[in-house]
């Protein structure tokens, strides 16, 4: 095995490596992009960016032709590429939020970090690796606690089916009092009779979905109670 191959086999490594972490993130996470997507992402455009290097200076130009080639010209695709996978895990729920950017966004992370071990930035590589999971693990922890007050809230979607219209109004004031700031309301007339209030509440992220249920629950009017945590 020569130099030039064992150089190649090293980088695939390292690239495996590395989308190996980004994966295992994901994955613990239950996200739709789990291990096997990001090594598969990972290695591959290492292994584009090393075909796209080594054959700008493999073939050799016809002669009385000048043609200078770009070695980064294959690899440059990658990421615009990537973008047809990225765009698949983006969601968009029923109730209209959108989930996903972030397993979207490491996916083309884990692109960048293929291409980088390709040319040989090993150690860039490896400290965008990881700033990735220092940014997605831990950065939103420390927000939580020490940030603004707006990013240590989580945002909660109750749909509560009410009887009397009367009742509408104490269940939002009752909200109100227990300082939950409401985000969005929407009421609508069901055909038993019934009124389906949805309101989309922030609430601090220390409280459990379960203690708002139980609050929400033991109003008066309140027929039957559906809770969502969206984040």
């Amino acid at each position: 095995m020569t130099g030039i191959e064992e150089n190649i086999l090293i980088k695939l490594g390292i690239s495996a490596i590395f989308g190996l972490v980004i994966g295992l993130e994901r994955e613990l996470k239950r996200k739709p992009v789990g291990l096997k997507t990001s090594l598969v992402i990972s290695v591959v455009s290492c292994l584009l960016t090393i075909v796209s290097i080594e054959s700008a200076y493999t073939f050799p130009a016809p002669e009385n032709v000048t043609i200078t080639m770009d070695p980064l010209r294959l690899a440059a695709q990658i990421i615009s590429g990537i973008g047809f996978l990225g765009a698949g895990v983006i969601l968009r729920r029923g109730n209209d939020s959108i989930s996903g950017l972030t397993t979207a966004a490491m996916i083309w992370g884990a692109a960048g970090i293929g291409v980088a071990v390709g040319a040989g930035f090993y150690i860039e590589a490896f400290a965008g690796v990881a700033l990735l999971i220092i940014s997605v693990e831990f950065v939103p922890f420390l927000m939580k606690v020490f940030g603004p007050k707006q990013l240590r809230e989580k945002e909660i979607m109750l749909h509560l089916h009410i009887r009397d219209k009367e009742q509408i109004e104490k269940a939002i004031s009752y909200l109100m009092e227990k300082q939950y700031i409401i985000r969005r309301l929407k009421i609508k007339d069901l055909d038993n009779g019934d009124h389906l209030v949805q309101i989309l509440v922030a609430v601090d992220y220390r409280e459990k979905p379960t203690e708002v249920y139980a609050a929400v629950s033991s109003l008066d009017g309140v027929q039957k109670v559906e809770i969502e945590s969206i984040g």
